[in-house]
């Protein structure tokens, strides 16, 4: 059998004649790191954070491998160590004991309630760190939905109401930025127009401006404790994950009403509507990678289908390339700490 042919050596084999290699600007890290294009920073990040009653309490969320329950006092040592690393700002979502939950969800506005007493222990431990308050009666009801429910409907206006009460007891604990993740209409300017005339018009709005109704949130609330008390689905208030023109038409309402920042919601199979949202108002725009996202890196890393960390990064900076100004996501500080390494 005739050996293989495999063609002229390297010395004589005929040339390319190339105008543009686009190769030579990646062929070394230092050559990568001068033509990038996109970087992600700690300043970049925002933490969710899950609380639940007690003292010395760090329950792992069994949908969320890394991810904690933290009672107030555990809470304040972990935001601490994320401040230390950079991140920030964090965002409070409560595990309400379901006795306290009713119809009305009543516990969202005590003022004694677990986020308030968070918002005041980390401005007095933490002060360096922005407090960003959800506001939405999912966490507070017995019912599961985030605003009030009279028979099988979610009414918009009495629900608007509530929040606006929820929002300004936030506010008065100390919260620096109200989210809200409600999806009720004209919410954001009945929010703004009660913050203000209570002299809170330095608090700022991050309204979770284009929230779809995904299969995503699933381990989120498991964390919170809505997992088994939610009737029904929420697809009469939050969007259709088909529409993408609806969700410039929200933003725009309300970015007319007041919102400082807005908010896409899930993040990574909505960059679509993260760069519209940029390319046609361009206001600050984050997005929520959500629980479920998380969820999906994490158990296909402690499988060792990929690389968890190098994933990890490249989500955090697909965002950042779509345009978006930030990202709440539950791996910040792990985030923090590997881009401290560099």
């Amino acid at each position: 059998m005739a050996a293989f042919d495999t063609g002229p050596s390297a010395e004589t084999r005929a040339r390319l004649t190339l105008a543009h290699r686009p190769r030579r600007n990646r062929k070394s890290d230092w050559a990568r790191r001068l033509v990038r294009e996109t970087r992600l920073s700690v300043d970049d990040l925002i933490w969710p954070v899950f609380l639940v009653e007690g003292v010395g309490r760090r329950d792992a969320v069994a949908s969320m491998p890394g991810v904690f329950r933290y009672s107030l006092d555990r809470a304040v040592e972990a935001i601490e160590e994320a401040a230390s690393l950079g991140v920030p700002a964090v965002a409070l979502f409560p595990n309400t004991d379901t006795a306290l939950r009713d119809e009305r969800g009543s516990a969202a506005f005590d003022p004694e309630n677990l986020v308030c007493r968070a918002c005041r222990a980390l401005k007095s431990a933490v002060p360096h760190i922005g407090v960003i308050t959800d506001v939405a009666l999912d966490p507070y009801t017995s019912h599961g939905h985030d605003g009030v429910l009279i028979g099988d409907e979610i009414v918009n206006d009495e629900s608007v109401a509530a929040l606006v009460a929820q929002a300004l007891n936030q506010a008065r604990a100390g919260a620096d930025v109200i989210a809200p993740s409600d999806m009720m209409d004209g919410r954001i300017g009945a929010i703004r127009a009660a913050l203000d005339a209570e002299g809170l018009d330095a608090v700022q709005i991050m309204s979770y401006a284009a929230k779809y109704a995904s299969s995503f949130y699933g381990p989120f609330r498991e964390a919170v404790g809505s997992d088994k008390t939610l009737r029904g689905d929420k697809r009469t208030y939050q969007m259709d994950p088909a529409n993408s023109d609806e969700a410039l038409r929200e933003v725009a309402l309300d970015l007319e009403q007041g919102a400082d920042m807005v908010m896409v919601k899930p993040g990574l199979p909505y960059l679509d509507i993260v760069r519209r949202v940029v390319e046609t108002f361009h206001a600050p725009t984050f997005a929520y990678q959500v629980s479920g996202e998380y969820a999906m890196i994490e158990a296909a890393a402690a499988n060792g289908w990929l690389d968890g960390e190098r994933a990890m990064m490249e989500s955090l900076v697909a965002f950042k390339r779509a345009g978006a100004a930030g990202v709440l996501t539950y791996f910040a500080p792990r985030a923090a700490a590997a881009l401290r390494r560099g």
